[in-house]
């Protein structure tokens, strides 16, 4: 049995031209190559692999053979890998980080997260993403821990020397409970009533704000670590409690959720901060997603 010799790359990339050109001649005007170097390349590569690429008998263009088919797709891998592998050494010398791992409020607008990410993929193909979501101090935690590059936090996170902060923009927080729900019933709501029935809270999983309390005016609770649980046990009836006016709009349009006013509740405008550790400052990706996110939640008002 013949050892088989590993191809280099040149001649893996002379087969895929071939391929998709359709004929020697087409193959290296592509590749700015003599026929003969193409040529070369294929014979050699049909040697080191001891198989027949290419059935040239009977026809001008030559056709891939059987074993030409089944190596098709490996060649293809190869190629792209190694074409990933210099974009990325592109990317590393012109200082663009080797990843991006991005913590974000549960609060901030997911419309308006999704759009920038797809277009972040667009514009840094080489940057792997790493998304975090939690709420409250579960985010700034991912900051301080170095597990986050960058942070997209709430307003309630006491100074922290290790951290700079920046406020790029609002979320309005508006009390909403299901149309049957008394507060809902009561139409103009006296003073001090809200605190007489449930209120749901969206809790903290992190020790930077454990025990603390947001917004809270009930003195009967529940709390919950998930916005989406919230939500639905607002729709339910059960309890009443704030949330994203960006969450809540289509609800508030059927129907199915009310806003409450109440006395003692100014509306809330939910902060939004940029967290990053001073020692390990933003990279150009990363400070891309910060301009975009401020420019993009202030043409997004209030969240909305």
């Amino acid at each position: 049995m013949v050892e088989l010799v590993p191809p280099s790359l040149d001649h893996l990339r002379c087969f895929l031209a071939v391929v998709e050109e359709g004929s020697f001649n087409a193959a290296a005007r592509k590749l700015g190559r003599a026929i003969s170097v193409v040529s070369y390349a294929i014979a050699q590569l049909e040697a080191q692999l001891d198989v027949r690429l290419f059935d040239r008998e009977g026809s001008r263009r030559p056709t891939l053979t059987e074993e030409g088919r089944a190596l098709l797709s490996e060649a293809h891998a190869i190629s792209d890998d190694v074409d990933a592998l210099l974009a990325k050494v592109r990317s590393l010398r012109q200082g663009l980080e080797a990843e991006l791992s991005l913590a974000v409020d549960v609060m901030v607008p997911g419309n308006v997260l999704a759009r920038l990410l797809r277009d972040f993929q667009a514009r840094f193909p080489t940057v792997p993403l790493r998304l975090h979501v939690e709420a409250l101090g579960a985010v700034a935690a991912l900051a301080l821990e170095g597990r986050a590059t960058l942070a997209i936090a709430g307003p309630d996170i006491l100074d922290l020397p290790e951290i700079e902060r920046e406020t790029i923009g609002t979320v309005e927080l508006v009390a909403v409970a299901a149309p049957d729900h008394p507060l809902a019933r009561a139409g103009r709501i006296a003073p001090g009533e809200a605190r007489k029935h449930l209120q749901l809270v969206l809790t903290d999983r992190s020790p930077l704000t454990e025990g603390r309390d947001f917004s809270v005016f009930s003195a009967r609770s529940w709390r919950l670590a998930d916005l989406g649980a919230k939500h639905a046990l607002l729709k339910e009836g059960i309890g009443w409690g704030s949330m994203p006016r960006h969450v809540v709009k289509d609800d508030l349009a059927s129907g199915a959720l009310l806003e409450l006013y109440l006395p003692e509740r100014p509306v809330i405008d939910y902060a939004l901060v940029a967290l990053w550790r001073k020692d390990t400052p933003p990279g150009p990706a990363a400070l891309w997603v910060l301009d975009e996110l401020r420019d993009r939640l202030a043409k997004c008002p209030s969240g909305s």
